[in-house]
């Protein structure tokens, strides 16, 4: 019989992409035996998830957890938005938010991280879920927030069940004042973050490359207009604030009234709440965002298809 090593499974695992629990099970039902163990998961089952792992998974679910002064967002890919409404993803969505809450958002410490009420990882059960489900699926990034004093408040645009949907938004509050009042003001300020989608939370905060590509892009414009140079630089550092007003979350119109800027909404809010207010961080998932879809022409494939019968 061979020795059933770490590296072993690992190659088995790599094989078969099954789950670790399941190569090492299936490693001793085989004594060693590495193309006899992925024959015995191939008739579990438990191989198929392999062949699935090239294909595209852009749709699934994005899942918020949320406990007091933390929070968590995760998304959760799979081929389908079928799979987005299987209780059994739905409840992986779930618990790996919930998760999440005790891993910093690193998204690899989540996949090792041990799945609730089991004995085996994140990973493993999503494998699992892959063979079962019958699609690709991916646990694809993670992030939490947390505040020493406040809240970190959640909000999912057009939930499909309690915290989980397409769009997820985690915003943090430092404040030692009123916790709830302060979680109402989360829930108005994370709403209109799903809706304005900011890329920063204030000038300080905003990409120094991505500021100065759109100061070089500016530039360009108003020389295009044949004013002298200093009428220029005044042309582009306005322009350069109405870029703040655009990116950054403290500088935005708030959505909700359509005319306050949301740092005074903050500030205006604090007298309410009882104590001084800060929006320390926020981040917003949108589902599939950055996934290059594979395009697909149905009409050149049937004409295809066609034209191949003889």
């Amino acid at each position: 019989m061979a020795e059933i090593t770490a590296s072993l499974v690992k190659e088995l695992r790599e094989k078969t992409g099954a789950g670790m629990m399941d190569c090492k099970k299936a490693l001793n039902e085989t004594q060693g035996d590495l193309e006899g163990a992925v024959d015995w998961l191939r008739k579990k089952g438990l191989a198929a998830a392999a062949k699935k792992s090239g294909r595209v998974a852009a749709e699934g679910l994005v899942a918020v957890a949320t406990a007091g002064t933390k929070g968590a967002v995760v998304e959760v890919n799979a081929e389908t938005d079928f799979v987005a409404r299987n209780d059994k993803f739905q409840a992986f969505a779930a618990k790996a938010a919930e998760l999440a809450l005790s891993t910093g958002g690193d998204v690899e410490a989540l996949k090792a991280a041990t799945y609730p009420g089991t004995s085996h990882t994140a990973q493993d059960e999503l494998t699992s879920l892959i063979a079962t489900v019958g699609e690709n699926m991916n646990l694809r990034r993670s992030v939490a927030l947390s505040v020493s004093a406040g809240v970190v408040v959640s909000y999912v645009h057009s939930a499909i069940a309690p915290g989980l949907g397409k769009i997820g938004v985690l915003v943090a509050l430092e404040s030692t004042g009123d916790t709830a009042k302060l979680a109402d003001l989360g829930k108005q300020i994370a709403m209109h973050i799903a809706a304005a989608r900011p890329d920063a939370l204030d000038i300080a905060d905003v990409d120094s490359s991505a500021l100065e590509r759109e100061r070089s892009v500016l530039a360009e414009q108003a020389r295009a207009s044949g004013k002298p140079e200093n009428i220029i630089e005044k042309m582009v550092e306005g322009r350069v604030r109405k870029y703040y007003e655009e990116v950054c979350l403290l500088e935005q119109t708030y959505v909700i009234d359509g005319e306050t800027k949301v740092r005074k909404v903050v500030e205006n809010a604090a007298k309410d709440i009882g104590a001084p207010v800060k929006v320390t961080a926020f981040t917003r998932f949108a589902l599939g965002e950055g996934i290059e879809k594979a395009q697909s022409d149905f009409a050149a494939e049937v004409a295809a298809a066609a034209g191949g019968q003889g």
